[in-house]
């Protein structure tokens, strides 16, 4: 079957367990960009999500959303089951009552939606798997794992966001899945503005978050600035002040910033010198491609996709083992924000990774399902 209407637009179910502005993960970045391409193709995706309230449907910059209530889910926590299952009936609900082409997930518990509703309509679904499936992450909570591959299975297509994500599938799960690389908005990330006077590291993620590894940048900073005493080191202000206390403590040039708006976050992007990703696993680093669209070089572990990402010396450094090597690295990449080459260099490795691109790559991935 050909999905879309007579003029070949697409009606996309797109569904994720929470949204902007609850949550500002990569996962919601990604929707929210991909969600962007296909409305500029001149198709309709349809977010189908949920929050902690009343439901409501909303039009945010061509996107429509649906928020369905989510049900609690403390006592599934407390007991260590997989996150964001109390809203998957209300979600396949309303997937049922819509008139879609097909559906698109970028979690695990969606993506059992998904693949419900794509029995029961011979219509295919698609799940985006936004990390790395190794086997520790699988078995961490309960039912992850058998959610997973339930999900995997029932899917008429998976989507890696890089080759080392993708080779997890294969060894842990027997799967090999598409690759495709999520996009960033070039046209809304690029160079402008002034670039801070001090000798600036930037550092989007969470510092809640102990697989992000910002603890050990704190350190690293410190080492920093032995030989740049004036260096400032910028975090995002977490929501619970306790947090920063106990990981920030006392230390000196570290400075905390809301970054929840988009024009936040790109102002942080390009008034620093360096924006730094010290964490483990990444199935790929948004927040790199992100940096270097502004012109900014970057510094990320040598594991994971990073690797992927920051391929070339001109835009960045990547470091291995601890706080020692990544103060090394990041010295080297302030070094190489002083190059005037610099900002090209970056610029030009972000175009790869444009939204343009990753929504063309989906579409393609759409088109050849509903072919079958």
């Amino acid at each position: 079957m050909s999905g879309g209407d007579r003029r070949g637009r697409l009606a996309i179910a797109m569904l994720a367990p929470c949204y902007w502005p609850e949550v500002r993960r990569g996962a919601e970045r990604f929707t929210r960009e991909l969600a962007d391409g296909l409305v500029q193709g001149g198709h309709r995706p349809h977010l189908i999500t949920s929050h902690p309230g009343r439901p409501s449907r909303t039009t945010e910059d061509g996107l429509t959303v649906t928020r369905l209530p989510r049900p609690p889910q403390r006592q599934l926590r407390r007991r260590m089951f997989e996150e964001y299952l109390t809203h998957v009936p209300l979600s396949y609900m309303a997937l049922r009552s819509g008139s879609y082409d097909l559906a698109h997930s970028t979690y695990a518990t969606d993506a059992l939606a998904g693949a419900r509703w794509s029995r029961v309509t011979g219509r295919p679904s698609i799940f985006s798997y936004m990390g790395i499936p190794d086997r520790a992450w699988l078995v961490r909570r309960r039912m992850r794992l058998k959610v997973t591959v339930e999900a995997v299975r029932g899917s008429s297509a998976v989507v890696a966001l890089s080759e080392t994500a993708a080779a997890a599938f294969g060894h842990d799960l027997g799967v090999q899945p598409h690759v495709i690389p999520p996009g960033v908005d070039t046209r809304a990330f690029k160079p402008g503005g002034e670039r801070a006077v001090e000798p600036t590291i930037f550092c989007a993620s969470s510092i809640a978050e102990p697989a992000k590894r910002v603890a050990d940048l704190i350190r690293a900073f410190a080492l920093v600035r032995r030989e740049r005493p004036h260096a400032r080191l910028v975090l995002s202000r977490p929501s619970d002040p306790s947090d920063a206390e106990r990981i920030i403590g006392g230390e000196e040039g570290v400075e905390l910033v809301d970054v929840d708006s988009p024009e936040a976050l790109l102002h942080a992007y390009r008034s620093a010198w360096v924006t730094a990703l010290p964490s483990q696993g990444e199935a790929f680093g948004l927040v790199l491609v992100e940096s270097m669209a502004c012109g900014t070089p970057v510094v990320g572990r040598r594991a994971g996709a990073i690797g992927e990402v920051v391929d070339r010396d001109s835009v960045g450094t990547l470091f291995c083992g601890e706080e020692d090597t990544l103060a090394r690295a990041l010295l080297e990449s302030l070094e190489l924000a002083t190059d005037l080459a610099t900002t090209d260099a970056c610029r030009a490795r972000a175009e790869d990774f444009s939204t343009a691109r990753c929504s063309e790559a989906y579409l393609a991935l759409y088109r050849q399902l509903l072919e079958r």
